[in-house]
């Protein structure tokens, strides 16, 4: 008996820093996944706003406005809008296909690894 004594403290040597790297590694995947989450709806409300009003500068902000929640804060130069087609007239014409991809950089809280490259895509048909 005497040759157990300090076995329990030595498995949780062993255990503990793969259970706590475990659930760092759970923690990073849930932000990275919400963090994907609001850049993609960003990115849908951002075209939404380009392919009805035809507006560039408020369809950049709305982007921004709608990933409120990301800290570093997301910037308009992070907003990229291509309409092929477009004329300095007419943002976005009839027919025509809007895409708003939105570029992040997401930093991790661990400082395991990182940082990562993130993108936000939304496609939608110009409207009349």
């Amino acid at each position: 008996m005497k040759k157990e004594n300090g076995a329990a403290a030595v498995e949780m040597a062993l255990v503990l820093p793969i259970l706590i790297l475990l659930l760092f590694g759970i923690m990073e995947f849930g932000r990275a996944f919400n963090t994907q989450v609001t850049l993609t709806n960003a990115a849908r409300e951002s075209v939404r706003v380009i392919a009805i009003s035809k507006d560039e500068p408020r369809s950049k902000s709305s982007a921004v406005n709608a990933a409120g929640a990301l800290r570093p804060a997301l910037s308009p130069s992070d907003v990229t809008i291509s309409v092929p087609g477009a004329t300095s007239g007419n943002r976005c014409p009839a027919g025509s296909t809007a895409t708003v991809t939105i570029t992040y950089s997401l930093s991790t809280l661990t400082g395991i690894a990182g940082p990562f490259a993130m993108k936000g895509r939304g496609v939608m048909l110009c409207g009349g």
